[in-house]
């Protein structure tokens, strides 16, 4: 039996990637820190498909050691699929930014997301249809005002992707590396960026796409070739790109 690993998984994109994959058939193990939501979507997927086996793991992904110890328990099974959905956003000018909360982003968008996409590349990269897709932003590719350290994360998010996606095409790997890159989403990620209890985006967002939405793009750059699953500025349109930033081969002398 083979896996697809969705972390973030009990809300938003995260949730809506799960019952989409859930939909193809594919066994799951969802990874988030609330076990009850967690168990919500377990129960909603297993009364629709009973054949799927979905496996939770309720953790809190913004320390290293918490990283490393979640990636050490899934040595049981086949793993497939990787994506690394965890994140949260911060929407505060420079001066006024919780450096508390800025630490934990900083160690969740990027320490952990590095840490779980190494590990799985290291063991999987030359394992055939094993893709990794981890989840930036638009902002990831170009920087928003008031969310600078985040769009900072995201650009690391992107580049980084990128170039494992590059770095295994030149060793010819067999394993896949993408990158999604969604612009405004009707989540949980406005009000936590925030810091407010609720958030609408009906009235207050002018262009934004659902997690249903979000979670069929994700699949239609699984199922391609391309490298970057990219929300157009301006028509939010959904575009697949080969890479976007520039890459250098290795030189010898």
């Amino acid at each position: 039996m083979k896996y697809t690993v969705i972390t973030g998984a009990s809300s938003g994109i995260g949730y809506e990637t799960a019952l989409a994959f859930a939909e193809r058939g594919k066994n799951l193990i969802l990874a988030a820190r609330r076990e009850d939501k967690l168990e919500e979507l377990k129960t909603e997927i297993t009364n629709k498909y009973q054949s799927i086996d979905v496996v939770i793991k309720s953790v809190d992904l913004s320390t290293a050691e918490n990283a490393h110890a979640f990636y050490n328990s899934l040595q049981g099974y086949e793993l497939e699929t990787f994506i690394n959905n965890a994140g949260f956003g911060d929407f505060s000018l420079i001066s006024d930014q919780d450096l508390n909360k800025v630490g934990k982003m900083l160690h969740l968008n990027i320490e952990t997301l590095t840490i779980l996409s190494s590990l799985f590349v290291k063991d999987y990269e030359n394992v055939e249809g094993t893709q990794l897709i981890n989840i930036s932003s638009r902002a990831g590719y170009n920087v928003v005002a008031t969310s600078v350290t985040y769009s900072a994360t995201k650009f690391y998010v992107s580049a980084f992707t990128e170039g494992i996606a590059q770095e295994l095409k030149t060793k010819g790997a067999k394993m896949q590396a993408k990158v999604l890159a969604p612009a405004a989403t009707e989540t949980e990620f406005a009000q936590r960026s925030f810091g407010t209890d609720s958030f609408e985006y009906k009235g207050k967002v002018a262009k934004y796409h659902t997690s249903k939405e979000m979670a069929e793009f994700l699949l239609a750059l699984y199922d391609s070739d391309k490298t970057v699953g990219l929300i157009e500025e301006g028509t939010r349109e959904f575009s697949l790109k080969e890479p976007i930033f520039p890459y250098s081969e290795p030189t010898t002398k």
